[in-house]
């Protein structure tokens, strides 16, 4: 039976906070409320020294309660320590200073393909999608892209997506089912949330799994809870779902 004291959104959130290190520089970009809400609980619980960055340019915001727009509301500056605009942040990842990016993408493959431009022929296109803006940058040159999809069925899992937008340091995909880490050029699964199954990420993914060993994610402790309500108490870590 599955705990009814935590909801998918929670376990996402907690299994990227405990991704995150203490004394490591993280981006996160517009549309971004999940992640940054798990910033915040890793530095509230784990890591400190986490250097918090966002589109609007402020490092280390003192509250998130505001930032219902597009994960770029104005308490994320208004709160903030100190001001590094977003194009300094393209600068910090090419020269390999930035940790941790945190970015979205449309498909992806078990090579670690990602595709945010189109789905059918690039030419004659069913949808054309936004394309691949900051992600196109920050996925080849920060040290770990992470990326979050509160979506995992066979359209976004394929065998081979449509277009490459991008590729690169990708390290895991973190979606309503599973964990999936890139090692050796292939996307393995690291594990399964405490609401699924091997049968059911299986069942829903559109290449072979690759696994070493069957684990579970860990599921979110009282602390992290508690802690989630305390940082987030207007929920924007479900508003995709």
């Amino acid at each position: 039976m599955v705990n009814t004291d935590y909801r998918i959104s929670d376990i996402m959130t907690c299994a990227i906070a405990n991704m995150l290190r203490d004394g490591e520089t993280v981006f996160h970009g517009v549309s971004s409320h999940l992640p940054m809400v798990a910033m915040m609980l890793a530095k509230s619980l784990h890591a400190p020294d986490l250097v918090h960055l966002n589109i609007p340019g402020g490092v280390n915001p003192g509250s998130i309660h505001k930032s219902s727009y597009s994960s770029a509301g104005s308490d994320l500056l208004a709160s903030a320590e100190s001001y590094f605009p977003l194009e300094q942040v393209f600068d910090l990842s090419m020269r390999g200073k930035l940790d941790v990016a945190f970015l979205g993408g449309i498909q992806f493959d078990i090579d670690g393909n990602i595709n945010a431009s189109v789905i059918g022929d690039y030419h004659k296109p069913k949808v054309r999608l936004p394309g691949g803006a900051g992600s196109a940058v920050l996925i080849p040159t920060a040290k770990k892209a992470i990326i979050w999809r509160t979506k995992h069925d066979k359209r976004t899992f394929v065998e081979n997506v449509d277009f490459v937008t991008t590729r690169g340091n990708l390290w895991r995909i973190v979606t309503p089912l599973c964990v999936f880490e890139f090692r050796n050029g292939k996307l393995h699964l690291e594990s399964i949330h405490p609401n699924s199954s091997l049968d059911e990420v299986r069942e829903n993914t559109g290449f072979e799994l690759l696994y070493d060993e069957i684990k579970y994610t860990e599921p979110p402790s009282k602390q992290e809870l508690t802690m989630l309500k305390k940082i987030d108490p207007h929920d924007y870590r479900s508003i995709e779902f």
